[in-house]
């Protein structure tokens, strides 16, 4: 895992997935690696009532129903698709539920503008045609393909970011579960084996790049992953995010609970602000998800330890904060000046504490950027 800049599910928690797989003696459905409750406590953690000989962490914070369901429809033939705003944990519950489900989570098509049939079938090894003919050999299978033949499952990252062409191509998959290969004679069709499902994930804010067709939607079950907005879940995300940034750094940093507080009460009056906008230029263009708080944070702890005193303070993180939400100029410079003049100056009044500093790093952040 040190040679790798960031581990597969699989890799990062083998051990893990090998000790639950020895112990798992519940019914599997088709080649899954873990039961259904297996790949479940796999993801959540294990709790004392688990009656386990040894404690499984905590991988995806949210409510278990959206994993239960997840894992339901994979069991049954339809794909899944979760949806939400960016920074949910979409990918990363389709990453665990790979892992868990196929110990493979990397046969993955990332959902552009570009994305092409061939990328979630097949495509050729010129020279080899070139040398022997088109046949099974020379043919470069998709990872949706590959998946296919695995009984394993495949994912489509940004399934709404792909043209229509391609969505097309994605429903017969779904149906079928075969695809034709008409450019060969004979052996000229892939049959899925039993396992392999698909799951997509898609960004709700992104409605309208490339609407699903009902035919297509039709195939999926929807899973909706909400913006976790329980202080308690989502101190647990960013702290688990950050405790996995120090150790890859080898880091020996604490970020003191009162500063993560300060950051997880910005983020909320920026989310109550823009909820309570009456255009879009009073809002800020970032979705204030809790991945991009996790980016701040992870931004002023490695500034602090690169280039301050091996410590992360009040200034470095509204410098962070500043610097990572602004994206539009004035625009979003504007407002969080006047956040930082209604909100944290009055608040640094009443409750001094760690607001002073970050203010005064919030201003002096505005300055350097307008």
């Amino acid at each position: 895992m040190s040679d790798l800049l960031r581990a597969p599910a699989e890799i990062k928690y083998a051990e893990e997935l090998d000790w639950l797989e020895s112990i798992d003696d519940s019914p599997k459905p088709f080649s899954w690696r873990l039961s259904p409750k297996m790949v479940r406590l796999f993801i959540l953690g294990s709790e004392r009532a688990d009656g386990l000989d040894r404690e499984i962490s905590q991988k995806w914070f949210g409510d278990r129903s959206f994993v239960e369901r997840s894992i339901v429809t994979l069991a049954s033939d339809r794909g899944l698709l979760l949806i939400g705003d960016p920074g949910t944990g979409k990918s990363w519950l389709a990453e665990l539920l790979s892992a868990a489900i196929s110990r493979n989570s990397t046969l993955v098509v990332q959902g552009t503008a570009g994305t092409t049939e061939d990328h979630i079938k097949y495509s050729w090894n010129v020279s080899m045609v070139i040398a022997k003919g088109q046949s099974r050999e020379s043919m470069i299978p998709s990872p949706i393909m590959t998946a296919m033949e695995g009984g394993a499952i495949g994912r489509f990252e940004e399934l709404t970011r792909s043209t229509s062409d391609v969505q097309d191509a994605l429903i017969s998959i779904l149906s079928e579960k075969y695809i034709s290969v008409p450019e060969l004679e004979s052996d000229n069709i892939v049959f899925a084996k039993p396992g392999f499902s698909i799951i997509a994930t898609a960004n709700s804010r992104d409605r309208g790049v490339n609407d699903l067709s009902s035919a297509l939607k039709r195939r999926f079950n929807f899973v909706r992953i909400p913006v976790v907005t329980n202080k308690k879940s989502e101190a647990e995300i960013v702290r688990f995010r950050t405790e996995e940034l120090l150790r890859r750094h080898s880091i020996d940093l604490d970020v003191p609970p009162t500063l993560l507080d300060v950051l997880l009460q910005s983020f909320a009056d920026l989310r109550a602000s823009s909820a309570s906008a009456g255009s879009d230029d009073e809002k800020l263009e970032s979705a204030l998800s809790t991945a991009e708080q996790i980016g701040v944070l992870e931004d002023a702890v490695l500034h602090g330890n690169f280039f301050g005193e091996h410590t992360l303070t009040a200034r470095t993180l509204a410098s962070s904060l500043v610097g990572s939400l602004t994206r539009r100029e004035p625009e979003d410079l504007a407002i969080l000046n006047k956040y930082l003049h209604g909100v944290v100056e009055p608040r640094s009044k009443e409750e001094g504490g760690s607001w002073p500093e970050f203010l005064e790093g919030g201003r002096d952040a505005i300055a350097t950027l307008s």
